[in-house]
């Protein structure tokens, strides 16, 4: 039960393999053309991680080229387990990951999937999606009440739909009164619609093919799709042009000039939030007062505490607290995932993106939430050490010889900068003091 995957290989080439067998990577992120690589070494979610953590939990091994040119095997009990547990969010900084030990576990043929409309304010929301896959008796490790993938999408300041599945077999799937939604159909409508039906219609079931469920955000990549294309969702383009749907993203980075990339950073928002699942109705607010964004996503995540402490890592003493959601060994978290243009910007009004992020970036700090690092940041390098910790992965630094040879993660998850020099030049026009916290390598 373990898939041995080299980085390149994305989630649907997995799917498509796995499926047939009726097994499945533990946690397949959403995304068609999302790789092992990026996943491991950046960050990794599904509607499965409230059960098995974020996609790098689900490695068992990796086989890391270091620096001197060494190809080791890490696991987490053997002599290369510091490497292990630093690898995942280094961005490929502390040597070069050329293949991956990743646990399959067993799946059926559908998704059986409950879609729950909830009504209130923003509190109330976030209250409905805890409820919807925390008990509260605390019994988080009973299957019979945590169903298997948990989603929910907040459309409004009062409305959203939370959803669950649970795996089914073809022939539950098929017994009469049932409805199968092949939603993976190029003409039918994007997922994040037909889910917002359940505002009107109250709260229904489906029965959807699992490898079309898994990968059911890549047509309309979330809802960005509406921003990229705004004519792709009607019937008509749907119908004629929809199996044309999505457009490559590595083909829309390739092809953006300066003008449309700064645009992007200042006039629109693609961010996550990893925070404490208690604290989600807060996060809920800030995005509403300083952003105003609709749809967002929320995904639950455990945030698993380990051996070592890690870049991201539970809050001190969460085991203690008891609260909704938490296990002895695990805290949920929640992905609060913030994508499209703010509602100052639709509105036509003046919007500083910027100075949003850095504000979005300093609530995170102060929450103990994660930012991940595929997303624009504004941090500077001594706030970008208050969110993550340093270290078990400067420590690895050293130890493995990547200093000199590979940028820092800091550095190479800077967006817009490609070199440290220019990052180091930009740091020093705001008067920044160096972080001193944290021995930094001469070179840097």
């Amino acid at each position: 039960m373990i898939a041995r995957v080299e980085p390149l290989v994305n989630m649907g080439q997995i799917t498509r393999v796995t499926v047939p067998m009726n097994l499945a990577l533990a946690v397949v992120a959403e995304l068609d053309d999302l790789t092992v690589g990026g996943l491991i070494n950046g960050y990794g979610i599904e509607g499965s991680s409230h059960i098995y953590g974020l996609f790098s939990d689900t490695v068992v091994a990796y086989e890391i080229v270091l620096a001197d040119g060494r190809l080791v095997r890490a696991t987490k009990d053997n002599e290369y387990s510091d490497l292990f547990y630093a690898i995942p969010w280094s961005q490929g900084t502390l040597g070069l990951l050329v293949a991956a030990e990743i646990k399959l576990i067993p799946v059926k043929e559908y998704m059986r999937l409950t879609y729950k409309p909830v009504v209130g304010n923003l509190k109330e929301l976030a209250q409905g999606y805890v409820d919807s896959f925390a008990p509260r008796d605390g019994d988080q490790d009973n299957p019979e009440k945590v169903p298997d993938f948990v989603e929910t999408m907040i459309y409004t300041p009062s409305e959203a739909v939370c959803m669950t599945g649970r795996y089914a077999s073809k022939e539950e799937a098929k017994k009469k009164g049932n409805k199968i939604n092949s939603v993976g159909w190029w003409f039918k409508p994007w997922f994040y619609q037909h889910a917002q039906t359940a505002l009107k219609k109250g709260e229904f079931v489906e029965y959807i093919p699992t490898r079309e469920y898994y990968h059911r955000h890549t047509r309309c990549l979330y809802w960005e799709g509406k921003l990229i294309l705004p004519f792709a969702d009607q019937c008509w383009f749907r119908f004629l042009f929809g199996w044309l749907m999505p457009p490559k993203v590595s083909l829309l980075k390739a092809t953006q000039g300066e003008a449309i990339r700064n645009y992007y950073h200042e006039m629109h928002v693609i961010q996550d939030m990893l925070v404490p699942l208690y604290k989600v109705g807060d996060a809920l607010e800030w995005v509403d007062r300083e952003m105003e964004i609709y749809p967002i996503w929320l995904c639950p995540h455990r945030m698993y505490k380990l051996p070592v402490k890690t870049m991201v890592y539970p809050e001190p003493g969460f085991e203690l607290q008891s609260r909704q959601g938490d296990t002895q060994y695990a805290q949920m978290y929640t992905d609060v995932g913030v994508y499209y243009a703010p509602g100052p910007v639709l509105r036509g009004e003046e919007f500083d993106g910027a100075g949003a992020v850095r504000r979005m970036e300093n609530w995170l700090i102060e929450n103990h939430g994660f930012q991940p690092q595929y997303a624009v940041s504004e941090l500077n390098e001594k706030n970008f050490w208050r969110m993550f910790d340093a270290g078990l992965y400067e420590h690895c630094r050293k130890k493995y010889g990547a200093v000199g040879t590979f940028m820092s993660v800091y550095y190479k998850s800077k967006k817009g900068r490609k070199t440290e020099k220019e990052v180091q030049e930009a740091e020093q026009a705001i008067l920044d003091a160096p972080y001193a916290e944290v021995d930094q390598p001469a070179d840097c």
